[in-house]
């Protein structure tokens, strides 16, 4: 087994803890720090672990939540199944799902 490191984002959680249950609970918060985003990128930041955040989208999550970047990123090992592929595997089949079998039937004579 091999390992990799990733970072967890722990902003829904921390939303959570402190009565933030939906997305559109950062709109005015953020709006407040001079931070303007959409309904739809609050909710991709808040759902989805961002690949880059802005650092003042960053401070302005953390003074209203009141924590730190380390509580919003956590550096996390996790361990890896080594795969073993069949030969000539092209790569990841299709697993348990096959094609159904078509049935031509003939119209009836009237």
């Amino acid at each position: 087994m091999s390992t990799r490191t990733v970072i967890r984002w722990n902003l829904r959680q921390l939303m959570a803890q402190h009565g933030m249950f939906a997305t559109t609970d950062l709109v005015e918060p953020l709006r407040q720090r001079g931070i303007s985003m959409s309904r739809q990128m609050i909710h991709r930041v808040v759902t989805q672990p961002p690949q880059r955040i802005n650092v003042d989208l960053l401070a302005a999550l953390c003074d209203i939540l009141a924590c730190t970047p380390n509580d919003l990123l956590e550096l996390a090992v996790e361990q890896i199944a080594e795969q073993t592929h069949a030969v000539n595997d092209a790569g990841p089949g299709i697993g348990d799902l096959r094609p159904i079998r078509a049935r031509i039937r003939r119209p009836h004579p009237e």
